[in-house]
């Protein structure tokens, strides 16, 4: 993202089509009281830099090199410096080169704003400013470059999903052997085979949808029994009522039509990736679906180039997952840390024998995709950015462009969500395209699905009356001018955008 300072400065103050929503007024900010943007800054931030620090201080322990173990003391003084600097509402400074491109777009964008102070700061770039600035501790270190401060907490998650994890490997290897072996169809005329399909079709994407559900970057208050009771199959059902917008059929639709009409060619489905762990594994799960199903040829995922959000994916955390289902005993019977404060000293019970081989076939068949070419990591710094997916054609066309090769680009959780619609005040009875601005458009050539379980104020594309009508269910704001409701991950939505109509 090389691009001229004054040329930056006025597409950002002209505005409009190619870089953010209309105005800046119209960007939530941290100033804002009635808003989950005020929470954030004033009281999540703080609390995922301790776990920063945290988790630091318990990697320092074992770190006998002394030059290693000076630089980390010293960002863990840094993180201090960074919080007390935060929760007294100091000015946003320039990030220091750390000699990656995307620098020079912060800090352009930072004299473009003008002066911002960390509680009155547009929250999409103040919020995206944070970790980027976290990252820059490390990168301009010599032991720490390559160092993810929230690695351990997104293993720990992931094992503590076990009976998720579980249920989900028993159900997705007997659904690969019914699609291998063709036996769902049996004794079915071909309208009923592509309702069964697209039944199937939904429910593995609303799997996908509420993994969402463990986004670490809220878990601030939840127990791990919390996070499991997010998860399984009766919770699933449970929520299916939850879904406030629903476009799956529309995407079935395509990804359907697209196998009829391109039998013999590629079709590719893109996934933009959100949280690691039991999200990241669902993810997988989809994408085994989609392409033993042959809704899809390829799977491109695309994950983050830097630690984001406390639980984003990084290419690591892939191996990191499948070298957990490799050897799952070991995995999921493995001592909790002692350092770990969430330890609760009891021995897990072992995997059965059915277990192990449930998890190792989803290794297998994961890995042989891979191998094949079928499944492929793509990362790219424009996704760590710290602006809307409004500027994609302008600040990453070559991105742009691969996009358009791909049938249905999905785009996973809350953060990519506000990143589609520019984070900003729209009516909720928006449509979805007005919203994401450039890629909204018909000839945009991205066919976009949008996964999100809500978890911040920017909501589109609901009924007339909807938004009101969920102010008033129980913590949804009623009359205080909160938009509550859509703050918990309590409810979803699920939207659609044609780009190749």
């Amino acid at each position: 993202m090389d691009f001229d300072t004054k040329t930056y400065k006025d597409l950002w103050k002209e505005g409009q089509s190619k870089l953010t929503p209309p105005n800046r007024e119209a960007l939530y900010n941290t100033s804002e009281k009635s808003t989950f943007a005020y929470i954030s800054a004033r009281d999540r931030w703080p609390v995922i830099l301790t776990g920063a620090i945290d988790d630091l201080f318990r990697t320092l322990n074992d770190v006998t090199d002394e030059e290693k173990k000076g630089e980390g003391k010293h960002i863990v003084e840094q993180l201090a410096a960074l919080k007390y600097e935060l929760q007294h509402d100091r000015k946003l400074t320039l990030l220091p080169e750390d000699g990656e491109s995307d620098i020079a777009g912060y800090n352009q964008e930072l004299e473009a704003r003008g002066p911002l102070n960390w509680f009155n700061a547009p929250w999409l770039y103040a919020e995206c400013y944070l970790y980027r600035r976290v990252n820059t501790l490390f990168t301009l270190t010599n032991h720490w470059k390559t160092y993810d401060i929230f690695a351990r907490q997104k293993m720990s998650t992931f094992k503590s999903s076990r009976p998720a994890v579980l249920e989900l490997a028993a159900k997705y290897k007997e659904l690969s052997r019914e699609l291998e072996q063709g036996t769902s169809s049996q004794g079915k005329t071909p309208e009923e085979v592509e309702e069964a399909e697209k039944l199937l079709f939904m429910e593995m994407c609303e799997i996908c949808l509420w993994g969402n559900a463990t986004d670490l970057s809220l878990l601030t208050s939840l127990t791990y029994e919390d996070i499991q009771k997010l998860q399984g199959a009766e919770a699933r059902k449970a929520a299916e009522a939850n879904i406030v917008v629903n476009e799956l059929p529309a995407a079935f639709d395509v990804l359907k039509e697209a196998r009829k009409s391109k039998k013999n060619q590629e079709r590719r489905v893109d996934i933009v990736l959100d949280n690691a762990g039991f999200e990241l594994f669902v993810d997988l799960i989809l994408a085994g679906y989609l392409l033993s199903a042959n809704l899809a040829t390829t799977v491109v995922l695309h994950p983050k180039s830097i630690p984001w959000f406390v639980s984003d994916v990084l290419p690591i955390d892939f191996m990191d997952l499948i070298s957990a289902i490799s050897d799952p005993q070991a995995f999921f019977t493995a001592p909790d840390d002692k350092n770990d404060p969430k330890a609760n000293g009891t021995p897990p019970e072992p995997l059965t024998h059915k277990e192990i081989d449930e998890l190792q076939f989803l290794f297998r068949q994961w890995s042989k995709f891979h191998e094949d070419g079928k499944l492929i990591l793509r990362p790219n710094r424009f996704w760590t950015a710290g602006g809307s997916f409004w500027r994609l054609p302008h600040e990453a066309p070559a991105l742009y462009e691969d996009l358009k090769e791909s049938e249905l680009v999905l785009f996973k959780g809350d953060l990519n969500y506000r990143k589609l619609t520019g984070d900003a005040h729209w009516d909720p009875t928006t449509p979805f395209t007005t919203a994401i601005g450039p890629l909204g458009r018909p000839d945009s050539g991205v066919r976009i699905l949008a996964f999100r379980t809500c978890k911040a104020d920017v909501v589109v594309g609901l009924p007339a009356g909807e938004d009101k009508r969920l102010r008033q269910t129980e913590n949804g704001g009623g009359d205080s001018g909160s938009r509550k409701w859509a703050w918990s991950g309590k409810w979803a939505v699920v939207s659609f955008s044609d780009g190749k109509a």
